[in-house]
């Protein structure tokens, strides 16, 4: 699991591939499709996808010559389950911080 969490992030860590992912979002796509919108061949495209592919957040699906790429958002969940621990921890310290500037400034009031 923990090599899976890695794969994800790394995957999210480059821009392109969270633009790709982002269109993927509303549809499946070819390879080439997704790769139009970037100034990149499609064996650099490939090496994205391949890394979008090796850290689950992308499917593929061969019909004769053309690959289509699908979003699998179940990859994500793991990511989203570890990013909501630390969520919930700033959240907490947040709080405990904005309850310390609502008290009366204790200075002001002994003189």
């Amino acid at each position: 699991m923990p090599e899976r969490l890695d794969a994800v992030f790394h995957a999210l860590a480059d821009p392109t591939r969270r633009a790709m992912l982002r269109r993927l979002a509303d549809e499946e796509v070819s390879v080439g499709d997704l790769a139009a919108p970037f100034e990149m061949s499609l064996a650099a495209a490939s090496k994205h996808i391949k890394a979008l592919e090796k850290a689950g957040l992308v499917g593929r699906t061969v019909r004769g010559r053309t690959h289509l790429c699908r979003l699998e958002p179940a990859a994500m969940a793991g990511a989203h389950d570890w990013l909501g621990f630390y969520e919930r921890f700033w959240t907490s310290r947040l709080d405990v911080l904005e309850g310390l500037l609502r008290q009366p400034d204790q200075k002001g009031s002994d003189q």
